[in-house]
């Protein structure tokens, strides 16, 4: 393995620190035919026009990754990411560029990634370790740790062809932990296992991150990046396009999502693309096509959406920040006292929370025929992470009885991310004081 030094002269909190992993402009080309003939020809006539297509998996990707930090990598699917990581660890060759590694690389890079389907489990930690440079005698070493961490009993002498998902990530994880690596890959192969197993590999990383460990997640799991990584980089299009704090590469992340960054200018947000309050919100979220709708449609919901602090819509939500439901009603009647409402709700159906105009004690003055209203609701949700659906109502009072004009159920879902552990649904925001002998030792 080739020794890097830390060179960025961009970057002073790295400098002097040693390179685990460099990625020297990285390029990786596939050549795309129309059809298995244009493939033939072009073989065997060769000088001739060009049959085929150039696909940039990567266009000239340079990153360093230093020893003892945990990354996160952030990407649309079809960004790069697995292909960047199949390079780094020796799977890919890269079309030009240079990759120089560091280290004992352990990588999770897809389900079953180093497995023989037709070989038991036991056979695989040995054929897995063989494909490392470990003996059987080293592997025999390691068997008992890597037995008790994947936990999956008297299957570990059955075909791994038979293994469930979960089953398979166990497995490779146990593995990939127990050879000692220096540098630890993760392409969203935990996303499979149960919650139990998770947080047991969750122990583990924070274990590998204490004793200096170089870290890679690549994930689109939002949580994790805020939770375990330093800092993060984003691939977009086969080239890393940002790099900066886990907070910051979350917010770009976010806003590629909704096709609302602009690369082409210094990497800064594209403030022309920001939504208008003339623009249509609902286009920029995957909405439900089989939402339950209802209501006299005297009063209709015509448009909405969820909002970040810089009024971009965003499907995924950091929990600690500002959020803004918006939505916005045409009056085809008369109405005198409208209300307006938002539930949020889990993927099982539970109402977590939500509030309308009534509640808030928003007096709303009568509205006319043709009339346009635009209402937005802001809040910070502490959420635990997870995905949510948003349903939205407009009712209201006649004669004393409650009238329903329309109202959206489940109409769009999200995602919530939240930076610290919580248990249950929601952070309670707890403060918490310790006493000893009746003395405040311990303020939290």
């Amino acid at each position: 393995m080739n020794n890097i030094n830390a060179q960025d002269n961009n970057n002073s909190i790295y400098e002097g620190k040693e390179v685990a992993i460099k990625i020297d402009s990285v390029s990786k080309v596939y050549k795309l035919y129309e059809s298995n003939s244009d493939r033939l020809k072009e073989a065997i006539i060769p000088g001739k026009a060009k049959r085929h297509k150039d696909f940039y998996a990567l266009r000239n990707l340079s990153l360093n990754i230093y020893k003892g930090e945990c990354i996160g990598v952030l990407g649309k699917n079809g960004a790069g990411k697995s292909t960047a990581l199949k390079i780094i660890t020796g799977v890919l060759s890269p079309s030009s560029g240079k990759v120089s590694v560091n280290g004992k690389v352990a990588a999770l890079l897809e389900l079953g990634a180093g497995f023989n389907p037709e070989l038991t489990g036991l056979e695989n930690i040995y054929f897995n370790g063989h494909i490392m440079g470990f003996s059987r005698e080293n592997m025999n070493n390691r068997l008992e740790s890597i037995l008790s961490f994947a936990d999956i009993n008297d299957f570990i002498n059955q075909p791994v062809k038979t293994y469930s998902s979960g089953m398979f990530a166990r497995l490779a994880f146990a593995v990939a932990i127990n050879v000692d690596p220096d540098i630890l890959i993760i392409d969203e192969a935990l996303s499979v296992g149960d919650v139990a197993f998770q947080t047991k590999c969750f122990r583990k990383i924070n274990e590998f991150i204490e004793q200096g460990k170089t870290i890679i997640f690549v994930t689109h799991s939002m949580d994790t990046i805020l939770k375990y990584c330093t800092r993060a980089v984003v691939i977009h299009n086969g080239e890393n396009v940002a790099e900066g704090t886990a907070k910051e590469m979350v917010d770009v992340y976010k806003k590629i999502l909704v096709n609302l960054y602009d690369i082409s200018e210094e990497m800064k947000i594209n403030k022309n693309t920001k939504l208008s309050e003339e623009g249509e919100w609902k286009s920029n979220f995957s909405l439900n096509k089989t939402l339950l709708e209802y209501g006299d449609k005297n009063a209709e919901i015509i448009d909405f959406g969820i909002f970040d602090s810089d009024n971009y819509p965003s499907s995924k939500i950091i929990s600690e920040e500002p959020v803004v439901i918006k939505m916005r009603v045409v009056f085809n009647e008369y109405i005198s006292e409208p209300i307006f409402a938002f539930t949020i709700k889990d993927l099982k159906g539970n109402e977590l929370c939500g509030t309308n105009t009534m509640y808030e004690n928003v007096i709303m003055s009568p509205i006319n025929p043709g009339e346009i209203v635009t209402i937005a609701f802001t809040q910070s949700f502490k959420l635990q992470s997870g995905f949510y659906t948003l349903s939205l109502g407009c009712t209201g009072f006649h004669n004393e009885e409650l009238v329903v004009y329309h109202r959206l159920y489940d109409v769009l879902s999200f995602e919530a991310s939240i930076f610290k552990n919580i248990v249950g649904v929601y952070d309670v925001e707890s403060s918490v004081e310790v006493y000893k002998n009746e003395k405040l030792r311990v303020m939290l």
